[in-house]
């Protein structure tokens, strides 16, 4: 499995390798060794999600209040999908800095995004399939989103099809606004937390 470490500090690429045969593919998107590897400590799960999107669907950008936060492994088992990740961490070397992973169903790479990071993603087929490993239950009070679509961000949306959005998704603030309300995840905080998790796995 390759790993790649995303312009977004203390976000991941992983790609794994296929199997395909005359009876079809075999992949495993998350391995814990490659995992370990690149982030020091394993992956904990306390939640999987599966969400199904049509194309031109929207989500995020979505957030948790870290520590503890909510780290998400993921991947697309169907279909295809723009990852898009976030640095909402007010004090990173990186604030405000996005970059993108395509993931799809031929090449099942998959995506870690640490807590204090922001994730969205618009589906580029129908009936895209998105499976999220994630490292905390989810926690309504503590979940928060930035408008997808804040000019500042200017996030590389596709330009060839109408986004659908949730209600709440479209009603978030933009970067600006969530960070003036002091929602924000603290950087010190988020490396503070990273480390406590590394020093557990000791």
């Amino acid at each position: 499995m390759r790993v790649d470490e995303l312009a977004v500090r203390d976000a991941f690429a992983f790609t794994p390798d296929t199997f395909p045969d005359h009876r079809g593919m075999f992949v495993a998107p998350f391995q814990d060794s490659a995992f370990r590897e690149a982030r020091g400590h394993s992956l904990t799960v306390a939640q999987s999600n599966h969400s199904v999107s049509r194309r031109g669907t929207v989500r995020g950008i979505h957030f948790a209040d870290t520590p503890p936060g909510q780290a998400k492994y993921v991947y697309c088992p169907r279909g295809a999908l723009l990852d898009v990740i976030v640095d909402l961490r007010v004090g990173s070397p990186t604030f405000g800095h996005w970059d993108t992973v395509r993931l799809d169903a031929h090449r099942c790479r998959a995506v870690y995004i640490a807590e204090g990071l922001g994730h969205a993603f618009v589906a580029l087929d129908e009936d895209t399939t998105m499976i999220y490993l994630c490292s905390t239950p989810y926690n309504p009070p503590a979940e928060h989103a930035v408008n997808a679509f804040d000019v500042e961000l200017a996030l590389p949306w596709p330009d060839d099809m109408t986004p659908i959005t949730s209600e709440r998704d479209a009603a978030a603030p933009t970067l600006a606004t969530a960070r003036a309300t002091g929602i924000l995840p603290d950087y010190t905080g988020c490396l503070e937390h990273y480390a406590r998790l590394r020093a557990l796995a000791q």
